[in-house]
């Protein structure tokens, strides 16, 4: 069974966590099972979980959020500043960045994305990229999360990025 990423409306696997298309984060609604991106179902309101197959505990109880530290990356340069969105594709053709990549044409259409994890903070991963990406002027390896630290060169395909966390 398929389902439609909300984002860019192409067909993806069933219960996929990342649309494999544009890198966007999915989430279930734990009433209806409806695919969305938000905190709330945007069909029927209910709470929005990682999985289908998670259940809602009787006794739900609150906790604060983690804040996610702001990550930039900036080239001084170009005058780009991308200010990093968990689950954000870098690319020349898609993502939040697009409309300041897209004449550049060493940048993929789908080039990199930027996670957040609990665990390692902000992360780059290439996703297959035809130029490469590269940390601190060491390869990535495609498809691998590499943890972001500020001071750190992000090279997307010939453009340096400094990065800053705060």
């Amino acid at each position: 069974m398929m389902i439609i990423c909300p984002s860019c409306k192409e067909d993806i696997e069933n219960n996929s966590r990342y649309c494999d298309q544009c890198g966007q984060h999915l989430f279930y609604c734990s009433s209806c099972g409806r695919v969305g991106t938000g905190r709330h179902c945007t069909y029927c309101g209910g709470l929005m979980r990682e999985t289908r197959d998670e259940v809602l505990p009787s006794a739900v109880s609150f906790t604060i959020p983690e804040t996610i530290p702001v990550l930039k990356m900036t080239n001084v340069q170009l005058g780009i500043c991308l200010v990093g969105t968990n689950g954000a594709v870098i690319g020349r053709r898609q993502g939040p960045y697009r409309q300041l990549l897209e004449q550049n044409r060493y940048v993929s259409g789908v080039h990199a994305q930027l996670i957040y994890d609990s665990q390692s903070g902000w992360c780059i991963v290439d996703k297959n990229s035809s130029n490469g990406t590269k940390l601190n002027d060491e390869q990535l390896k495609p498809e691998c999360m590499t943890a972001l630290r500020s001071g750190d060169t992000v090279s997307i395909a010939t453009l340096n990025f400094i990065v800053d966390i705060s």
